[in-house]
């Protein structure tokens, strides 16, 4: 009963213990008075055995306490709170493996010591937690979150689902949602904005939930972040029910989820999937389009694409933003085309074939106007269209590419550029020519300029990348 309710049995049993010892009784007195031998008391009290219902109705009868009192959260006192957090660290498989004994927190274990042995725990837990933190951890985690959006064609029709709720609350029934929307949508769940001059430079937005507001940079974030889009990401962590991630995994699916949110937001999905429909008729599907319907920028337009041409239409896409170094930022694929990998299953940080549109782009005349290209590769051909952006870190190319088959529907589907990739054969782009080989083998030293941001460890911390103290002492500036 209690566990199932998610109420913690060691917690429960300090809470009975207390309340045992406040009346002054022994476990032989209270298991007389319930019917029950001492030694099952015991194992209550000691967090080892759940009890059913009608015995802690009449424990709680027996010490004259409310049921609610023995069932709260709380421990009892600090020091109990202590002994049960030290009991929770030491049943943990991690302390287990080490084969070093049980200290068992009693009244004569002194305070000082007990508090020493809560914080080494509290220290090496953390510390563990970090070093787990790795770039092989994230790339993990990375394609196990694509392989999920995958599976779904990348529609979520529960975040759908409140993006609609959330239109609904403001009386939103028409066409993009426009900057008084997004204020209305923020009082309507409670919040309020407000800009500033001092946001703690890890951070795009910081949230204080206990005064419900909402602080935003006075200026754009750069890079082209969109800052109507930020408010809507942090809304969408409070309207989602967002906890603190847990792991690196849950932090990457909370941060797609607040993606999808806010673009469902901006581009709400009835009045998308309709202008879709329409280009999908006229055979004129378009990024470009798409964008400038909903005032956004061409990469929300994209990955909004995704979200809804698989599922609505039945057209499989790839997307993918790649650096015009040829590594890959981000990707996503429900058409089978073949994106490079590591052993990990990761896309991001691998080279893209020289001879794919999301690269051959950037060698072309006018490569910020319309581009599109068809690759025969291994699993078929693909036709794709780019656009590219420049930003702080160089300029990026965004490719939205669909099977030979779907290019029908789509404007620019008439263009004659084609090539052909081998790729991973090594013949077709990583390997010199043989005169290159010949005439510079042995005569050439580079000096790599190094993605450092894909083989670092990531920051440690519950947000990654974000200092919580910064965070922490902003909030109590704003709060003095």
């Amino acid at each position: 009963m209690t566990a199932s309710m998610g109420i913690d049995l060691v917690t429960l049993g300090r809470r009975l213990r207390h309340h045992r010892r406040l009346r002054g009784l022994t476990l032989d007195q209270l298991g007389a008075a319930v019917g029950r031998a001492p030694s099952q008391l015991s194992l209550i009290e000691n967090g080892k055995r759940e009890p059913k219902l009608s015995l802690l109705q009449a424990l709680a009868a027996a010490l004259d306490t409310p049921l609610s009192e023995l069932l709260r959260t709380e421990p009892p006192s600090r020091r109990e709170g202590l002994e049960i957090a030290l009991e929770h660290f030491q049943r943990e498989p991690a302390y287990a493996g080490l084969g070093l004994p049980v200290v068992k927190a009693g009244r004569r274990l002194p305070l000082d010591a007990l508090e020493s042995l809560v914080g080494l725990h509290t220290e090496l837990e953390r510390q563990h937690a970090e070093r787990s933190l790795t770039p092989e951890e994230a790339r993990r985690a990375n394609a196990e979150l694509r392989r999920r959006m995958r599976e779904r064609d990348n529609y979520f029709p529960e975040i759908e689902a409140e993006a609609a709720r959330v239109l609904q609350s403001v009386r939103h029934s028409t066409g993009p949602l426009s900057q008084r929307g997004i204020l209305a949508i923020a009082a309507q769940l409670g919040f309020t904005l407000h800009y500033v001059g001092d946001l703690p430079r890890s951070t795009r937005s910081v949230t204080d939930l206990r005064n419900m507001r909402i602080y935003l940079p006075q200026v754009s974030a750069g890079n082209g972040t969109d800052p109507r889009f930020v408010v809507l990401q942090t809304l969408g962590h409070y309207v989602l029910g967002h906890a603190e991630p847990r792991n690196y995994g849950d932090f990457l699916r909370q941060r797609v989820e607040a993606n999808y949110f806010a673009a469902a937001l901006l581009m709400p999905e009835t009045f998308a999937t309709d202008f879709l429909r329409r280009a999908h008729a006229d055979r004129a599907l378009a990024i470009d389009d798409f964008r400038d319907a909903f005032g956004v920028s061409y990469e929300t337009a994209a990955h909004r694409f995704t979200n809804l041409v698989s599922h609505h239409f039945g057209i499989p896409v790839h997307f993918v933003r790649v650096h015009e170094s040829g590594i890959v930022y981000k990707a996503y694929e429900n058409d089978n085309v073949r994106f490079p990998s590591d052993v990990t299953g990761a896309i991001e940080g691998q080279p893209v074939c020289r001879k794919w549109a999301a690269r051959t782009v950037f060698a072309a005349a006018d490569k910020f106007s319309g581009f599109y290209q068809y690759t025969d590769t291994a699993t078929g051909t693909y036709w794709c269209t780019v656009h590219v952006e420049q930003t702080r870190d160089g300029e990026f190319s965004v490719c939205v590419g669909t099977p030979y088959a779907h290019a029908k529907w789509f404007r620019g589907q008439e263009t004659t550029l084609r090539t052909r990739s081998s790729c991973p054969d090594p013949d077709c782009c990583r390997r010199p020519p043989a005169g290159l080989v010949d005439a510079w083998s042995g005569h050439a030293w580079p000096s790599a300029r190094v993605h450092a941001h894909l083989l670092a460890a990531l920051p440690p911390g519950v947000f990654p990348g974000v200092d919580t103290t910064d965070v922490y002492a902003f909030l109590d500036r704003r709060n003095a």
